[in-house]
């Protein structure tokens, strides 16, 4: 949790809030990868990307 403070205080520093929908789509798609590797619905994810 100490890694999305640190973001958190990056993007409030430095006034780059318009990151902000670029780190949720990646943390999205990224857990998205890893919560159907082991499932039916797997090989359609992949062929996403």
């Amino acid at each position: 949790m100490e890694f999305l403070h640190d973001i958190w205080g990056f993007l409030k520093t430095r006034k780059k809030f318009w990151l902000l929908p670029a780190i949720v789509v990646l943390l999205v798609f990224g857990g998205l990868i890893v919560f159907s590797s082991g499932s039916a619905i797997a090989p359609f994810i992949y062929t996403v990307f």
